[in-house]
This record gives C-alpha cells, sequence and structure tokens, in this order.
C-alpha cells in the first residue's frame, strides 16, 4: 500500500504557543500597592461594623459602604493579576 504524505502544518494554528517577548518583572510599586488596596478595604468594612454608623460620611453612605470596602479588596485583587 502507497505511504501518504505528511502535511505542513501552519504556525498560525490555535492551540500552538506564540513566541512573543517575555515580560520582565513587576513595577515595585505594584506588590506594596495591592496591599494597601486589601488592607484599606478590610479596615473599611471592619469599621463600618464595628461603628454602627457613628462615623458621618459612613452614615451618609448607609449599605455603599460594602460596596466601597468590597471595591477596594477587588482593585487589589485587579492589581494582583498583574504580579510576577
Amino acid at each position: 500500500m502507497p505511504k501518504s504524505r505528511g502535511r505542513k502544518k501552519d504556525s498560525s494554528v490555535a492551540g500552538e504557543p506564540q513566541v512573543g517577548k517575555p515580560k520582565g518583572p513587576s513595577p515595585v510599586w505594584l506588590a506594596p500597592l495591592m496591599l494597601v488596596l486589601f488592607g484599606i478595604g478590610v479596615a473599611w468594612l471592619v469599621v463600618y461594623y464595628i461603628s454602627g454608623g457613628l462615623i458621618p460620611v459612613m452614615r451618609d453612605l448607609g449599605p455603599w459602604n460594602l460596596g466601597v470596602g468590597f471595591g477596594f479588596i477587588v482593585a487589589g485583587f485587579a492589581l494582583s493579576t498583574q504580579w510576577r
């Protein structure tokens, strides 16, 4: 039986890793900023629950304090995806 010729693979086939310029290390400010955002978010939530609405700014925000606290935490997580 005759042997079939192999096909040439196209280098642009999906699934193959693309060779590119390797990324360098993270900026020096990224890790401290990420930790600060985590800390601010957790501190905001803790102060909101402990104060019971006695702080004027937090009293005005009401339940939006949860959004503010978790917003800081989500921003910290967003930065953590860029950490190499």
